[in-house]
């Protein structure tokens, strides 16, 4: 590793040799294989963008040349070459994040993960640089063939386009795949551009050959230069690209750090926007890699094996293959049932439903939105569409779903994978925004299933609803034990009772999702201090089942617990409802602080967020303890209290709670 330890920075790239540039190549990769198979991470698209990134950072003097990463799992490179090299605690709790990270390097632009957007930002500097009259910066945007099917990018592109004086200079990382092979139009176009003999390989033949033809062969040379346009169109059908009016260089072998560079510093002497289109390997250098049809090693778990990448301690059964076992099982029942993916066929869980009903899955590619609404217009003409996002990014499509889909009571099905506290991939991945920013849907129905048998029931369940959007959202990893209910209420199930204690019914806990094994755990400890606690899962958490009025005014507090942010959540419409049914019973909401999470894993984010079984019993007991011993003069009040709400709570619950009628628990 001798050459990689001289990196202090990029410019040390300047003083290495053609010959120690290839070799610092293979020390790199033998650096990362083995570091990112301990601690976890994205492997095959770094292992891709060696040469690429060596190219860039020898053409490009960064950070005085902005360089901006789209999505950014692809700059552990860059990482290195910028004098970043311990790796030993990427990703976890105190170290290296996985995706670039203003905090760590004045190099690193962009620390969004979302994809897409590099050429938004590219846009914004090149036109601040414009303006400030600063002509001595270069703006490049690395992205891949799979973010440009994003309509984002292509919205930056025609604003590009359109400045032709305006230096952009855009990389396009061309291998092909997303996580899996990349999909539509654009992937044809490039195709075809990977594919033919080339323009560039067509006048450096006619160069040659027409070079040593005497009297004639110059100029014969120079006017087959002049029509180059048309030749373009005929050998290299780049047209997509140059009618936009954006300069178009390559294809160019990604690998190849001479040619990759000349590519650049050719680019950059454009002073106008233009296209370098490089072609790489996902994984390059790394069998195991090579030979991964899913994704190609996209990303590896904590302690992998580095010859093979596989975990060397198999993970225990994820929600996400709970969703994919049952997805296939109702394809196979029901016809109407369709599939759709934003280029993550694996990584949500639909592959399998693929495999037994390949024509009735369909990945449009980055395009949240677009899979949002093509999905309504599935459901008008017949279909079931189910919709599988990480959670974080079906945010992006919010207005789809208000507009698209609830407005025009379209039956689609949104499952928000990775929903909650996911850690380590950071501030960008953690799927905590989404029951605030759907709860406001009119509409629109969500359910938190607590565990695999929860998952399987609502996914039916809400393939019944034809005449309405509905969300299931579920965690990462591995799915905990079933935990079976002990009696219902209304349609909300309970899980723990003071029902046959000596204890009274002190608290009404709330669990939400997958935090209801965070629920029985304060549960228990609070009976540890003689405090009655009942733990119920409302199951659908939108809207709140009117029964939750009853319970709640059979209690002296309500706690409500969750992993999506406070503000806007679970806890918050639990407490509103409270508040327009009359029912007093004060309300206390645990849940994610409205702030971005540094990387960790979830437990660890849990623990430093307060959301753990220990630190929440402790603030209950000290809330129970605090109740003045008049407050509300028990639950007969609050029951009276609700009745004055005059029906402010639906299906009579105000009427039931005055007079003590309402069914409060059914054991099953």
């Amino acid at each position: 590793m001798a050459l990689l330890e001289a990196i202090q920075g990029p410019r040390d790239l300047d003083k290495l040799s053609s010959e120690q540039l290839i070799e610092l190549a293979a020390e790199i990769r033998a650096y990362l294989i083995p570091t990112v198979a301990k601690t976890s991470g994205h492997i095959g698209p770094n292992l891709g963008v060696v040469e690429l990134t060596i190219a860039l950072h020898r053409a490009f003097d960064s950070p005085k040349d902005t360089i901006l990463w789209d999505v950014g799992h692809q700059s552990y490179v860059h990482k290195l070459l910028t004098g970043r090299r311990d790796f030993s605690a990427l990703r976890h709790a105190g170290g290296m994040s996985g995706y670039p990270a203003r905090a760590e390097s004045e190099h690193d632009v962009i620390e969004n993960s979302h994809a897409s957007t590099a050429l938004a930002y590219a846009d914004g500097i090149a036109k601040a640089h414009q303006v400030r009259g600063v002509t001595d910066r270069q703006v490049v945007a690395v992205i891949g063939d799979g973010a440009l099917t994003g309509g984002m990018a292509w919205e930056a592109l025609n604003n590009i386009a359109a400045a032709k004086d305006r230096p952009v200079i855009i990389v396009v990382n061309d291998n092909e795949r997303s996580y899996s092979p990349t999909i539509g139009g654009l992937a044809d176009h490039l195709a075809t551009l990977r594919t033919t003999q080339g323009y560039e390989r067509f006048l450096e033949w006619g160069r040659g050959m027409l070079g040593r033809t005497p009297v004639i062969g110059t100029p014969l040379y120079e006017a087959l230069h002049g029509v180059k346009k048309g030749l373009k169109d005929i050998v290299a059908p780049q047209g997509l690209f140059e009618d936009l009016g954006l300069k178009y260089v390559g294809p160019v072998d990604g690998h190849d750090i001479a040619g990759m560079e000349a590519a650049l510093r050719r680019a950059r002497h454009y002073h106008g926007p233009v296209i370098v289109h490089a072609i790489t390997r996902k994984g390059e250098g790394y069998p195991a890699a090579r030979n991964n049809v899913n994704d190609q090693l996209h990303q590896v778990a904590v302690d992998s094996d580095p010859e093979t990448g596989q975990p060397l301690v198999p993970a225990g059964k994820s929600w996400t293959s709970v969703f994919s076992d049952e997805m296939v099982r109702i394809g196979a029942e029901r016809d109407d049932v369709v599939g759709i993916t934003a280029a993550m066929l694996h990584p949500v869980g639909l592959a399998k439903f693929a495999e037994a009903h390949p024509d009735r899955i369909f990945d449009v590619g980055i395009a949240e939105q677009h899979a949002v609404t093509s999905a309504a217009g599935m459901a008008f003409a017949g279909l079931h569409p189910v919709v599988a996002i990480y959670a974080t990014f079906l945010n992006r499509a919010f207005d789809q779903v208000l507009m698209d889909c609830a407005l025009h009571n379209a039956g689609v099905t949104f499952i928000a994978d990775r929903a909650g506290v996911t850690g380590n991939d950071g501030a960008s991945h953690n799927g905590v925004w989404d029951m605030s920013i759907f709860q406001v849907v009119p509409r629109l129905r969500i359910a938190a299933p607590r565990d695999g048998a929860q998952l399987r029931a609502q996914l039916r369940e809400a393939l019944d609803v034809d005449d309405a959007p509905t969300m299931i959202r579920f965690s990462k990893g591995a799915v905990c034990t079933d935990i079976p209910a002990v009696a219902k209420a209304g349609s909300m199930d309970v899980l723990r009772t003071t029902a046959g204690t000596e204890l009274a019914p002190d608290v009404l806990l709330v669990s939400v999702g997958a935090m209801a094994g965070v629920a029985l755990d304060v549960a228990e400890r609070l009976a540890d201090q003689g405090i009655g606690a009942t733990v119920v899962d409302p199951r659908w958490v939108k809207p709140v089942d009117p029964a939750m009025l009853m319970l709640a005014a059979e209690h002296r507090l309500v706690v409500t617990v969750e992993d999506n942010v406070r503000v806007g959540g679970v806890g918050c419409v639990v407490a509103q409802i409270l508040r327009d049914a009359g029912v007093h019973t004060p309300l206390r909401d645990f849940g994610v602080p409205a702030e971005f999470l540094d990387h960790a894993n979830r437990g660890e984010v849990l623990e430093q967020i307060g959301l753990t079984g220990q630190r929440i019993a402790h603030e209950v007991v000290g809330l129970v303890a605090g109740l003045s011993n008049g407050l509300g003069s028990g639950p007969g009040a609050n029951r009276a209290d609700a009745a004055a709400a005059n029906g402010a709570a639906t299906n009579g619950t105000a009427e039931a709670l005055a007079n003590g009628s309402a069914p409060k628990v059914t054991t099953l």
